[in-house]
């Protein structure tokens, strides 16, 4: 399966069964036509709020003309593919969440110092403006939230409960962190991204080269080029990985998140998708007993129903227009 290597051979065969073919929110018509419309529009407007604070800050993306971006990313890139693909996004960060939360020094910082059991909403704006703006951003607005990102490091520092000290700007824990997140992203992808447009193995491994840099300007280091890098990473890391109460917590206090009775719907079939994207051992170790065929008859499809909705309530990305504006300011120059 492409990309398929970072998913053990039990993920392999889920990933291998879903045709991602289920019909969008719309195609049936029910309603009428100033129904859908209305209907989009709240989809929008809750996403645009859960995800990006309400304001997309299309500035960050539409200028300056011509700038190519902090990493001179494009649309044809593995990079932009897979971070501009909601669905898949949307699985592996929760995905990436939980898989993080097994560090326990990770853990403990995030503990002890993050306010996401506070105000999760604005933790999650916070990310994902860090992901789109050195993603899609201009050059200037990618060393802004880069720069913002390491003053904020550099405060969070403590004692881990089994009395080991941390610091968030530990290169070796900004490796964990980045590993831990791409490597999800791109199982996402590889599982919700249409077949046409998921990567091949090449691909995969031009991804994680493109998404390296990003890591390395916050300070980590040997970070992973390759698939098969990031598998041998993962292998070394396994024997300081285990779920602390504080994980156990926290996985439990996302899959139950939502303001309303839809979004906590939502999030509960998209977080039970996003745990088929984890290794065997690490499901294990967050005691979370998923059967494969519950995995790949039922939460898949659903969680696919559901990306599909979003999306099509969504629409075309104005983050990603922005930003093919401005990179088309380079070749009308």
């Amino acid at each position: 399966m492409n990309g398929a290597r970072s998913l053990a051979a039990e993920e392999r065969t889920e990933a291998d069964g879903c045709s991602g073919s289920i019909p969008s929110a719309g195609g049936h018509g029910s309603g009428s036509r100033e129904a859908l419309v209305g209907l989009r529009d709240r989809i929008a407007a809750e996403l645009t709020a859960a995800l990006h604070g309400g304001d997309l800050k299309l500035e960050r993306y539409a200028a300056p003309p011509g700038d190519p971006g902090l990493f001179g990313m494009t649309p044809a890139d593995p990079v932009w593919r897979v971070h501009g693909q909601a669905t898949g996004m949307l699985t592996g960060g929760f995905a990436a969440l939980m898989l993080q939360s097994l560090h326990p020094l990770a853990m403990a910082g995030v503990d002890q110092h993050s306010d996401f059991r506070a105000d999760p909403v604005g933790r999650l704006n916070g990310t994902v403006r860090f992901i789109t703006t050195t993603t899609f951003g201009s050059a200037p607005a990618a060393r802004e939230v880069i720069g913002l990102v390491r003053r904020i490091h550099t405060r969070v520092r403590g004692t881990a409960p089994d009395g080991r000290p941390y610091r968030a700007d530990d290169p070796d824990l900004l490796t964990w962190v980045h590993t831990a997140e791409v490597r999800s992203f791109l199982a996402g992808h590889q599982a919700y991204a249409p077949r046409t447009h998921r990567l091949t193995p090449a691909e995969c491994d031009t991804y994680y080269r493109q998404a390296a840099p990003v890591a390395e300007e916050l300070g980590a280091r040997e970070v992973p080029r390759t698939a098969s890098e990031a598998e041998s990473y993962l292998t070394r890391m396994r024997p300081r990985l285990h779920a602390t109460p504080a994980a156990l917590d926290s996985v439990r206090f996302l899959r139950a998140f939502g303001r309303t009775p839809q979004e906590r719907l939502a999030v509960r079939l998209l977080t039970n998708a996003s745990t088929g994207l984890l290794p065997g051992w690490a499901r294990t170790e967050l005691g979370i007993r998923r059967p494969a065929a519950v995995r790949v008859g039922w939460d898949r499809p659903l969680a696919t129903a559901v990306g599909r909705t979003l999306e099509w309530g969504l629409g075309p990305s104005r983050i990603q227009a922005a930003a093919r504006g401005r990179l088309a300011g380079a070749r009308q120059g």
